[in-house]
């Protein structure tokens, strides 16, 4: 289990879940590092295990002259000063094979497969290589048996730190719809699953090119995931949404982050006392 994977995660009472949080995307050091310093606060708090996210690069935007990142290697040295001040792993997503190696040698502790990338094999490939922990992200065109393979590709390669990830299946041209099913199928294959709440509740391909959102139902995806028997919570945050340079449309605002968090405790130990 992902416990075991990453030094940094603790063993924690009541086998609670773990959380990925963070900004999209790498906005500036100072945003960065408050909301890493927030989200360690509150997760300290609850004894819940976390895990940091966000992306030196975002390659998957609708418009030409939306923000991609502030330059990778600057994105990838903030990620790696939150790990070493704040004694906390760091995730962030790859996108093509050379990135790999690029963000392992800035100490990340999980490379993270886009969704829409699931199937491309030389990236899987050149991840598992590093040795990193590897959260592959179900495409919302896959059915949850496919993720059998992708993560064959990854443990052919050598490398069993294996997390898969549901964000919701395409439904139509501009929603996403989460079945619920695909947390126990993926979970049959023996690796840690995760839902991404936050991209779950996306509505992509909006006439404007920026993809909406549905963030009032935050909670209520994260309590069905926890319900369904996930390990870990995916939720991205920022202190002001709407200002936001990626994704803002969906993103929880960082001060519900506690009560949100807080609200799910009980589902896990409800889902725990009985299964």
């Amino acid at each position: 289990m992902i416990v075991d994977q990453i030094e940094y995660i603790k063993h924690y009472p009541d086998n609670n879940f773990f959380l990925i949080a963070g900004p999209c995307v790498i906005e500036s050091e100072e945003l960065t590092r408050s909301v890493a310093e927030k989200t360690i606060e509150i997760t300290t708090k609850l004894s819940i295990p976390f895990i940091f996210k966000s992306s030196y690069r975002k390659a998957n935007r609708s418009k030409a002259d939306s923000f991609t990142g502030m330059g990778d290697e600057k994105g990838l040295a903030i990620l790696q000063k939150i790990k070493e001040d704040f004694k906390v792993p760091v995730l962030t997503d790859i996108h093509n094979p050379s990135e790999a190696a690029l963000a392992a040698s800035y100490k990340v502790d999980v490379l993270q497969i886009p969704a829409f990338l699931c199937r491309q094999t030389d990236l899987l490939e050149a991840a598992a290589l590093t040795g990193k922990v590897i959260n592959i992200k179900k495409g919302q065109f896959l059915a949850p048996i496919s993720m059998k393979f992708a993560a064959e590709k990854v443990a052919q390669a050598g490398n069993n730190k294996i997390m898969l990830t549901d964000r919701g299946t395409q439904f139509g041209y501009s929603d996403l719809i989460v079945d619920f099913r695909s947390i126990p199928e993926m979970s049959s294959f023996g690796y840690p699953v995760i839902l991404d709440v936050t991209h779950s509740l996306q509505q992509p391909n909006q006439a404007s090119g920026v993809t909406g959102g549905r963030p009032d139902l935050i909670s209520t995806m994260a309590r069905a995931g926890i319900a369904a028997g996930v390990d870990g919570i995916f939720i991205e945050t920022h202190p002001e949404p709407s200002k936001a340079l990626s994704d803002g449309a969906n993103m929880l605002k960082l001060e519900l982050l506690e009560k949100t968090l807080t609200s799910l405790i009980p589902f896990r130990k409800a889902y725990n006392s009985i299964k």
